[in-house]
């Protein structure tokens, strides 16, 4: 029986909607689901109470910041596989998670917050711009600017931003390892109200980016042949989907730290429902991504009861069983 293509975005959207409201009750303290409705529901929040103070100000960012960071990398992961037709290829494919993570352990171990809070999401945006800007350097001087060309540079430039990542670890504030190994592995702590448009924006660029280009990516699918004769340029279009994934994933990695595999992941599973057209496509990679983040980090933080387990790590474990899944199913053709 072949299912709707409107049924999985409707079980994603029902899923997600019962996956916020147990992140707003459940953690360290419970909070009953009608206190939590509550807490939403009374304007201003001017009460005082415990429950309203741990819904809105702590759980509430939080699920936000996982639905719209979740989207981002999906929608990320969706374009990247597209532009460079590999089906391995995620927002952290191109040394983006390598360059945020040195200007992280470069604060962490060596700067300090010199800059208030701001400190971290800034050093790390700017690494993974930095990062970036490399890739598209060596894909501008190497010969010829196809897909593959593209993947090469983003991992030489992942390899270098390692190392020197290494070597800060090394010769740094070794009281620090633990934050530098907690932040690179992901999570989902630092959301708070007034960091949420730094994700709300990079969102908002990659979406804007879809709008006015899902044609050009279409074309894109049958080749840059077929993309030339329509009048679509793949290399300038390849550029400007890397320097929007860019800016997407610094604006996501600024915030959460490296949270691997959900871009690589969805974009799959969407396709197979909606198709590879990319105006129902992105959108439903978009909501199954939020999803993903969402239950991630609700197992992250339940699951080790009150110690919170950074929500990378369970997006590692998923992701590693579905490439196995993924190459159990290539072979089997």
């Amino acid at each position: 029986m072949t299912l709707p293509r409107w049924a999985l975005p409707l079980a994603a959207v029902a899923l997600l909607l019962v996956l916020a409201l147990l992140s707003l009750t459940m953690g360290s303290t419970p909070v009953a689901w009608h206190e939590a409705l509550a807490a939403l529901a009374r304007p201003g929040g001017a009460d005082g109470s415990m429950a309203q103070a741990i819904v809105r100000d702590l759980r509430l960012p939080r699920v936000l910041l996982a639905l719209l960071v979740g989207a981002t990398l999906a929608m990320v992961g969706s374009l990247l596989q597209t532009v460079t037709r590999n089906d391995l290829a995620d927002p952290f494919l191109f040394g983006l998670s390598s360059g945020a993570s040195a200007g992280a352990v470069a604060v962490l171990a060596w700067a300090g917050d010199s800059l208030g809070a701001w400190t971290l999401p800034l050093a790390t945006f700017a690494g993974a711009m930095v990062a970036a800007a490399a890739v598209l350097l060596l894909v501008r001087r190497a010969v010829g600017q196809g897909p593959a060309q593209t993947v090469l540079a983003g991992l030489s430039v992942s390899f270098l931003f390692g190392a020197l990542t290494h070597a800060l670890v090394f010769a740094g504030d070794q009281r620090a390892a633990h934050a530098v190994v907690f932040w690179s592995m992901g999570g989902l702590g630092l959301a708070r109200w007034e960091n949420l448009w730094l994700a709300l924006a990079g969102l908002l660029v990659v979406a804007a980016f879809v709008a006015l280009r899902h044609r050009a990516l279409d074309a894109l699918l049958a080749g840059d042949d077929t993309a030339h004769s329509v009048g679509v340029a793949p290399e300038r279009l390849r550029v400007q989907v890397f320097l929007v994934a860019a800016v997407a994933a610094a604006c996501c990695v600024a915030l959460t730290g490296v949270i691997g595999f959900v871009g690589l992941m969805v974009p799959h599973v969407a396709r197979r429902f909606v198709g590879p057209l990319h105006a129902a496509f992105v959108p439903c990679a978009a909501l199954l991504g939020a999803t993903l983040l969402l239950g991630s980090d609700l197992l992250a933080r339940t699951v080790l009861g009150a110690q919170e387990l950074p929500v990378g790590i369970v997006t590692a474990g998923l992701g590693a069983v579905f490439v196995m899944l993924w190459l159990r199913r290539i072979a089997v053709r």
